[in-house]
């Protein structure tokens, strides 16, 4: 049987996933189930239609080709009826105005990396490489194996962007062929985190220990999110964690919360839990990273801020 992965998006000119100029692959399915998640595209390992009300002109060629009738256009939109659909591609096939689409590709280890080795010049004049994200790759560990094998091979730095919820066997497989890893860590009480996430994070602590116990350098990822993670307790305690038991952290990034997923939620007809909240201040974000580079002195943070109360 021909190995194969499935992802959501190949993007290209990446700057926050890594050293240099990157090329990162996002591949579906997912562990974790955060509430904040902003790529929920990622979540489902199985391909997924969604339909974009601003190209759609009306034709309904989609209607008359779906198999298992499955679409209905309505005044309020497009609905999509999921438990029928298969995700087939015969209603974007038939769309002349491209307003559907299937989330979703397959690949062999071989064919992505010809698709990662176009940008292979950004790479060498900015000391860049590819990135595997998610979702959460590692759940596609034996693709992830062949592939960061084959990339190693062509002389391609490799950096694992994951939330650290897989068991330690299937990272055994992959490390090997990483560089880098790009290591979530989100709350540090256990009880609030599985209330968060769906998981608790015993696991994550150990696996990350681990890591770096291999040497492995590290690069550590916090999203810092209104009413779960954005507290002075949580990043003092995630960074007293760091300080003592992560020796290899080479960075840590603070990412502050983005509503930009939103619509995405709304395409695939999930509830979104953030609807309404808006971004942090400057002001906040500046504080909590106070908290976090007092303990951890490599700790950044980035992202787009309200400039002050009261504003969006």
């Amino acid at each position: 049987m021909t190995l194969t992965g499935i992802t959501f998006n190949v993007q290209r000119f990446s700057t926050e996933d890594g050293p240099g100029i990157r090329t990162t692959v996002f591949f579906k399915g997912c562990l974790l189930q955060c509430r904040w998640c902003h790529n929920p595209e990622g979540l489902s390992s199985r391909p997924e239609l969604v339909w974009y009300d601003v190209r759609c002109i009306g034709a309904r060629d989609c209607l008359r080709v779906c198999p298992e009738d499955a679409l209905e256009l309505t005044p309020q939109g497009m609905r999509i009826n999921r438990q029928r659909c298969t995700a087939c591609g015969a209603c974007v096939q038939a769309c002349p105005a491209a307003a559907l689409e299937i989330i979703g590709r397959e690949w062999t280890p071989e064919a992505l990396l010809a698709e990662v080795q176009k940008d292979a010049v950004f790479f060498e004049t900015s000391g860049g490489g590819v990135t595997l994200s998610g979702g959460e790759p590692m759940i596609q560990f034996e693709f992830l194996a062949a592939f960061g094998r084959l990339s190693q091979q062509a002389g391609l730095h490799v950096a694992l962007d994951t939330c650290g919820a897989v068991p330690w066997e299937w990272y055994e497989q992959v490390l090997p062929w990483v560089n880098l890893v790009l290591y979530d860590l989100k709350i540090w009480d256990r009880e609030r985190h599985r209330a968060a996430t769906g998981v608790d994070n015993a696991r994550i602590l150990d696996n990350a220990r681990r890591i770096a116990g291999l040497g492995k350098p590290i690069w550590i990822r916090t999203p810092v999110i209104p009413g779960y993670t954005a507290d002075a307790d949580n990043l003092a305690a995630l960074a007293n964690f760091i300080a003592a038991e992560l020796p290899t952290v080479q960075r840590w990034d603070l990412l502050a919360y983005t509503n930009l997923g939103q619509p995405k939620y709304h395409r695939l007809d999930r509830p979104y839990a953030l609807e309404g909240v808006p971004l942090l201040t400057r002001a906040e974000m500046e504080a909590l990273h106070a908290v976090a580079v007092a303990r951890v002195p490599v700790a950044v943070w980035s992202g787009a801020t309200r400039v002050r109360e009261g504003t969006s």
